[in-house]
């Protein structure tokens, strides 16, 4: 199964790190790829994903708003993919969680054509969970099941910063 969760609405690695739990707890082999998250964001689920003994990549660097060196920024995001194309292609896994991937071809890190290569051609029990916002079309197209999530009121807009165990 491919699986998108886009949209400019809250929870979209939230939703795919539950299907990460989901998975560990069913016996699966689970990795995930962080294509953006980095740097001083220290989210609750990878200490989750830590005491599970589930495989976790930081790649990214932070918020792209955020960086001092976008030449080193981009080499991360492009590093990432590299990382995941391989891993998808492994067989060592039964889920990964490829969290905002689709910045890294909204940003042109990494060719859309070059993701849709990597996951129709992953190893067969390879399920992937993909997030982001802007998923384009081609993802989309071959995505088995898409979640488009909806923003309808955030605590944000009325200037309240992230909460540990509410965002992160």
């Amino acid at each position: 199964m491919l699986l998108i969760n886009t949209g400019e609405g809250k929870g979209k690695s939230s939703a795919a790190f539950g299907v990460m739990s989901r998975g560990w707890a069913r016996g699966w082999t689970v990795g995930v790829v962080q294509f953006v998250k980095g740097g001083k964001w220290k989210v609750g689920e990878r200490k989750l994903a830590d005491h599970l003994e589930i495989e976790w990549h930081v790649l990214g660097d932070g918020f792209t708003w955020e960086s001092t060196d976008m030449d080193e920024t981009v080499a991360k995001g492009r590093h990432a993919w590299t990382v995941a194309k391989e891993k998808l292609a492994s067989g060592d896994y039964n889920l990964l969680i490829l969290d905002e991937l689709t910045y890294a071809v909204k940003y042109g890190w990494v060719e859309v054509a070059e993701v849709v290569d990597g996951l129709t051609n992953r190893h067969p029990k390879t399920n992937v969970v993909v997030t982001g916002r802007g998923a384009p079309p081609e993802l989309i197209e071959i995505a088995d099941t898409v979640t488009e999530m909806v923003k309808v009121k955030h605590a944000y807009d009325q200037g309240i910063k992230a909460i540990k165990g509410i965002e992160y």
